[in-house]
């Protein structure tokens, strides 16, 4: 009878959205580890962000660093088996007993590959140990490039993905004080419109891959209509028509209501 294999350890290092200087000491400490390094791409042989950030660092890219494709496409099949083929060749590599370091642009927890992964080679393989480093997520990096201020004392922030629609982006601007818009390429044109309608470009940012020396920051929105976008943009946009923080106050107001009449009782 052959012995259980001793799964490695599973772990996703956040390097920040493109400067190598937001690489958190944790992070900088796993990837001098003698972990293997696994880097996302969306093509094979295709050039890595995550790794170039590293790249950037100053850090050599060791020998036996093995790229996981994950294609950029909508298609449930070639993204299911896509999936799968990261996922079994993930847990190939932990039952070695070495552990393996997942390079995430970003932040791992927010709208990363690394979550989606993780849970995948879980199923696989539940006794494999997963570890998360948290990093720099680029629509902080963004608020801190351009001076935005996201949310303060009782102020509300979303963070959307454009895809969900402009009906959706023209909703929220109503509900929230800031909303932060990734991956605004396929919808940077009609969001455009959006904000000129509301006369809010005025109070509207586009960053472009912050933190790279590709860095781009436009604040005249309206020069950017009908003109390609990155992949890795996105839009910082604040309302200041709407009462600041009107929906915490209001909650507030409720239950401060409610303990009176409760009281009163």
């Amino acid at each position: 009878m052959s012995a259980t294999p001793r799964f490695g350890k599973l772990i996703g290092a956040s390097l920040g959205p493109g400067d190598p200087g937001m690489i958190t000491r944790r992070a900088w400490a796993a990837l001098q580890s003698d972990a293997r390094w696994l880097y996302p791409v969306k093509k094979a042989e295709e050039s890595s962000y995550a790794l170039a950030i590293v790249e950037r660092g100053g850090l050599a890219i060791p020998a036996d660093a093995e790229q996981l494709v994950f294609p950029m496409t909508r298609d449930p099949e070639i993204l299911g088996k896509a999936w799968a083929r990261a996922a079994v060749r993930t847990v190939e590599l932990l039952a070695e007993g070495r552990d393996l370091l997942f390079l995430v642009e970003g932040d791992a927890s927010t709208f990363s590959t690394f979550g989606h992964l993780a849970r995948v080679v879980r199923e696989l393989a539940p006794q494999v140990a997963v570890e998360t480093i948290p990093g720099v997520s680029s629509f902080a990096a963004a608020a801190a490039a351009t001076g935005t201020t996201l949310a303060e004392e009782d102020e509300t922030f979303a963070i959307i993905p454009a895809a969900y629609g402009v009906e959706l982006i023209d909703h929220l601007l109503d509900e929230f004080d800031t909303l932060a818009l990734l991956k605004v390429k396929p919808l940077l044109d009609e969001i455009i419109e959006l904000l000129a309608r509301r006369d809010l470009l005025a109070t509207s940012c586009f960053i472009e891959k912050v933190g790279s020396p590709e860095e781009r920051v436009v604040r005249d929105l309206a020069s950017l209509h009908g003109s390609k976008a990155n992949y890795l943009s996105l839009l910082l946009v604040q309302n200041p028509k709407r009462q600041r923080g009107e929906l915490r106050r209001g909650c507030r107001s409720r239950r401060e209501a409610a303990e009176v009449a409760a009281g009163g009782n």
